[in-house]
Formats: structure tokens, sequence, C-alpha cells
């Protein structure tokens, strides 16, 4: 029997979402202009781009500031006692039943940190190299290389979720399932929306997805914790966990992994777009990263620098503080202008360049401080593995001459929607 969850699924609400976030004008030409005149911005910068924040209903109801500046972006996200981002608990983490890390502030994002974060260490996620390799080469790539042609964002939307979702211990013997749970996290972060005419219908979606998506999890988890509780992936982790000196509860695993998995494989998806559209697009590029693979590396770390997928964060003040001459007062937003501070020349050379040559500097696409991405490895890893296997497996790649050339866009969450290529 059909249910209303059942009407959701993954390509449907990664287009919602893209749309929701994708905003109106050019936000490099608008940050650009905005630096250019001042350090900061005084009132709301994000309103002009009519997209959503994690603030939700909250933003422009207090004073507002922007900062576009890498060592004033750097300087808020590396302070978390200064700047905290409890607010997103009322705003994006209401459709979490207020339970997400993201909200998190002070020991209790501490404690929580410190128990997800070693399912996601280097250590860890290397481990699982050999699987996520033979997964996007056996599962996806080898089965469309006689093709010769295809849109890459079909490829780019279906292995992160794939690998990430194996990566947090739910069971592999039902890939599919993987794409229901997936739709589902990205109607949460739909409900967000900020269209009037669009808004009851989203939270209505993001209502029936924060169910859906809860008792599928709470079913493996019952399940992981009868069998023992083994294995390095995070469900398995969790229920070992001690926290503030007990074991974490079933519904308290559950909500845990619920608030981590909206960010579960779309951010990897769209990062996958902007990397494999510089590639494509950049003279000579491809020719040189596929004679040196030792290049694959620089190639995402540039691309997450030049196209980061979120283009800003938003934190609250703590206490009154001040930035170029300007007093801001404590329970203000200040929105940390990543697009903007990714690109200052003061820290970058020639920064609206895509040049994977350059120089490493500290870049803010996986964030920065103590809420730095936690996923990070396993993005970078996944993205690795799935260059080198197209580059391996799609001899003479190259853009469709008869589709629209891919454009990476997005007034927040940036990429590009279809890369259409041909290959030999």
């Amino acid at each position: 029997m059909n249910t209303a969850s059942d009407t959701i699924d993954l390509e449907s609400a990664y287009s919602a979402v893209s749309d929701t976030y994708k905003g109106k004008g050019d936000i490099h030409a608008a940050c650009r202009l905005a630096r250019e005149r001042s350090s900061i911005f005084i009132g709301d910068f994000i309103r002009q781009f009519a997209v959503p924040t994690n603030a939700g209903m909250q933003q422009g109801s207090r004073p507002t500031f922007a900062l576009f500046r890498h060592k004033d972006v750097m300087a808020v996200l590396r302070d978390a006692e200064a700047y905290t981002s409890g607010f997103i608990a009322e705003g994006l983490g209401a459709f979490f039943g207020g339970l997400i890390v993201l909200a998190m502030d002070g020991e209790q994002h501490r404690q929580v940190r410190a128990l997800l974060q070693p399912a996601f260490m280097p250590e860890t996620v290397n481990k699982w190299r050999g699987q996520i390799d033979a997964v996007i080469r056996k599962d996806f790539l080898e089965p469309m290389a006689g093709d010769k042609k295809a849109d890459l964002m079909a490829f780019g939307l279906a292995f992160p979720i794939r690998e990430m979702y194996a990566l947090m211990g739910f069971p592999t013997d039902d890939p599919q399932a993987y794409r229901r749970y997936a739709g589902w996290a990205l109607a949460m972060v739909g409900g967000n929306q900020v269209d009037p005419a669009k808004a009851d219908e989203a939270r209505r979606n993001a209502g029936i997805a924060v169910k859906a998506l809860y008792d599928a999890i709470m079913e493996v988890v019952v399940r992981r914790r009868a069998e023992g509780s083994l294995g390095d992936d995070l469900i398995g982790r969790l229920l070992r966990a001690e926290h503030q000196g007990r074991m974490l509860d079933d519904h308290e695993v559950t909500t845990f992994v619920r608030s981590l998995l909206p960010a579960a494989g779309e951010t990897t998806t769209r990062t996958f777009s902007s990397v494999m559209t510089l590639l494509l697009t950049t003279p000579g590029l491809q020719d040189r990263v596929r004679a040196d693979r030792g290049l694959v590396p620089k190639l995402i770390d540039e691309a997450v620098r030049f196209e980061p997928v979120a283009t800003f964060k938003v934190r609250e003040t703590a206490r009154e503080v001040e930035f170029h001459g300007v007093t801001i007062p404590k329970g203000a937003f200040v929105q940390c202008m990543v697009v903007a501070a990714n690109r200052d020349e003061d820290v970058f050379e020639n920064p609206d360049v895509f040049d994977i040559d350059r120089k490493p500097r500290p870049s803010f696409g996986f964030g920065f401080g103590p809420h730095m991405c936690i996923g990070q490895f396993v993005a970078k890893l996944e993205l690795g593995c799935a260059v080198n296997a197209i580059l391996d497996l799609l001899p003479g790649l190259r853009l469709d001459p008869d589709m629209p050339p891919p454009v990476i866009e997005g007034a927040q969450l940036r990429g590009a929607a279809h890369i259409h290529v041909l290959w030999d």
C-alpha cells in the first residue's frame, strides 16, 4: 500500500532543494562589489538573493551584518564561544525535532562531536577505499560505459548516497532503500522554504519525511543493537558509545543519525558537479590530470575553494563584538560570506582564476573551526575515486556539443544540474 512518503522520490526532492536554494542574482559579482565598497555590510545581505538561511524566519528580525574578508570569516568560524549556532534549532533545525549537530554549542557540541568524529576520520574512512572504488566502478560506471553518452549527474546523484549511507551503517543489501532515505532527508531540507506559494507543501512534505526517516532509521538501529552493535560504521559506534556517563538509547541514536543524513551525499553530489564541470571546461586540464593522477586532490581542493557548495554560514553573537569600526551587538546575526572569503585577493593570487597549481591556503568550502564538515574526508575520498574511475573507464571524455553546457549556479547551494558528455 502506498503511503504519503512514497510520493517523495530522490530526483524530485533534489531538484526541489536546488530550486529553493538557487535564488536569484550573481552572488560572486554581488560579493565582489560589496567587498570593494566595504569589508562589512550593515543589514541583511542575503535577502537580495531570495534564498533560505539556517536561521529560518528569524533572519532579518534582529540586527544583521555580513562579512566578506578571509580573515574576518575565519575569526568568526573558529570562535564558537563568541559566535554561536543554537539559533539553528529554531530555523532549519525545526524540521529535525530540534536535534541537529549544527545547532549545538559549547560542551554539548564538543561531546557529541567526539562521539561522531571517529567514524569519519581518515584512519577509519581509508579502510573503505577499496569498497568505495569497487562500487563506483562495478555498480555504476562499468554498466554505463558502453552507452558512450550520459548526463554525469545521474551518476553524481546516486553514488555518494550509496557510499555514505553504507559508511553510516545502513544495510548494504538494499541500496534502493538509500534512495528513499535520501529523498526524505532532502525533503526535510526543502521544508525551509521562503516562497509563500510553495511553503505549505514544502512544510507538509518535510513533516512526512521527518516521520518516515525516523521510522526507517529506528528499524535499522533496533536490528543493529539486537545483532550486537558491531562495526566501525557510525551507527555501530553510536550504539557502543557513552554520552554523559551512560549509553545512548535507540531514540538518541536515531535522531543523531537523522540530523546528519541531509548532508550525507547531497553536498558531495554538488561538489562532484563543480569538479567535473571545471575539469571539462578548463583548457588542457583533463589531459594533465589524466596523465598525472596525483593532481586529483588538488583539483578537488581548488574546486571547493573556487565554487563552494554552501556560499555562506550564519552565526549569532554571544557578546558584543567589533569589525572594521562597526559595533555588532549581542544577539545579532553575522553572515559569513564564504563565497567571498574564498576569493579574497589579499589571500589568493588571481582569486577569480581556477588554478590547481596555486599555493594551498585555508578556504571555507567545508567550513572551518569546531563546526567544520564532519564528513569532508569521506567526501574527498569518494570524489577522488569517482574522478579516477571516470578517467579510467570513459576514454575521450568530452562535453556533448548537441546539449547545453554545464553551468555552476546557485545563490546558496551551488552546483551544475546537468553535465552531458560523450566518450569513445
